[in-house]
């Protein structure tokens, strides 16, 4: 059977974006894709549109490793507005008075953020991506409907008080995966009683990431007007956004079982891990899972690579 021709070109890596504020995780992810011309793109964490900051764009088969960021801490900075609450839980909704600021000031709230660090319960807003009998639950808080949320266990690393003006407090947020920012701010404000909502949210960091290793739209376009070389230049490979897992590196009979979809003897693990695998010229081929019997199986494989058979012929596979 053929293969569906792709348009684009077959580039593979990631791109770490700095989002700006008021358009949609994937409206970027389109406008990066066409940018490169390349044949496949995802991203990993959405972005709500009033967010800005690090969105890192996978190309090509490098979208296969977004599964595996997805469990990544992110850092956040946010500016909320007190004594007030929005429909929302942000500057898009409609807002109202709620409680007075009056005796609010740095040391109330740094006692009370101090309440959400840690292990935490979380009901999911109605205005999110989360589905209900496949029905996103924004579509129905649209139609006025509001349904029974399960709380949801999150981790709170870290937050750090900046500043208190004119009844708007800054604070970063270090935090674990699936973690809502403006629900955040809404039990902050509620403990404090008088309210809140999210004004401006950034994301600074993701994983290993920061927001300064980031190139904005506006700077990948100048780098096309240079030359293509330039904007390609910027691509990270798709290893580098793995840094918590263990290298192996395999012999030519290694990775060519490998590529095949084998399983391979591999000592040196005692236990069920995921792993980096890196073929016998030392180029990144994907990701391998050990088990009890000092085993190594593929688990996903990138990039097309040449692989040598057992009688010593050349044989290039494309890995999928």
């Amino acid at each position: 059977m053929s293969k569906r021709n792709q348009k684009g070109r077959d580039i593979n890596g990631v791109v770490l974006l700095d989002k700006t504020s008021g358009g949609s995780s994937n409206y970027v992810l389109q406008q990066v894709k066409r940018l490169f011309d390349a044949n496949k793109a995802g991203h990993t964490g959405n972005l709500d549109p009033l967010a800005s900051g690090l969105l890192p764009i996978c190309l090509g088969q490098a979208t296969k490793v977004a599964q595996f960021l997805l469990d990544n801490d992110k850092r956040y900075f946010v500016r909320a507005k007190l004594g007030q609450v929005s429909s929302t839980g942000d500057s898009e909704g409609k807002v109202v008075n709620f409680g007075s600021t009056q005796d609010i000031d740095e040391d109330s709230i740094r006692k009370v953020i101090a309440q959400f660090v840690g292990s935490i319960n979380q009901v999911p807003p109605m205005y999110s991506a989360l589905k209900r009998n496949g029905t996103p639950l924004y579509k129905l808080a649209r139609k006025g409907i509001e349904i029974d949320r399960p709380p949801r266990q999150v981790n709170i690393h870290e937050i750090n008080f900046f500043n208190l003006v004119d009844e708007v407090v800054s604070i970063e947020v270090s935090c674990s995966k699936g973690t809502y920012i403006r629900t955040l701010v809404e039990d902050i404000g509620k403990s404090l009683g008088c309210g809140g909502y999210v004004i401006e949210l950034r994301r600074t960091g993701f994983a290993h990431f920061d927001l300064s290793e980031s190139r904005t739209y506006e700077q990948l376009l100048e780098l096309k007007e240079q030359n293509l070389e330039s904007l390609d230049s910027i691509i990270l490979g798709a290893d580098e956004m793995l840094p918590n897992l263990e290298s192996i590196y395999l012999d030519a009979e290694q990775t060519s079982d490998i590529s095949q979809g084998k399983k391979i003897k591999y000592n040196g693990f005692s236990m069920p891990q995921k792993l980096k695998m890196y073929d016998y010229d030392k180029q990144f081929m994907g990701i391998g899972e050990s088990n009890l019997k000092s085993e190594i199986l593929p688990k996903r494989l990138f990039l097309s690579i040449t692989t040598y058979d057992r009688l010593g012929g050349n044989n290039t596979r494309e890995l999928l």
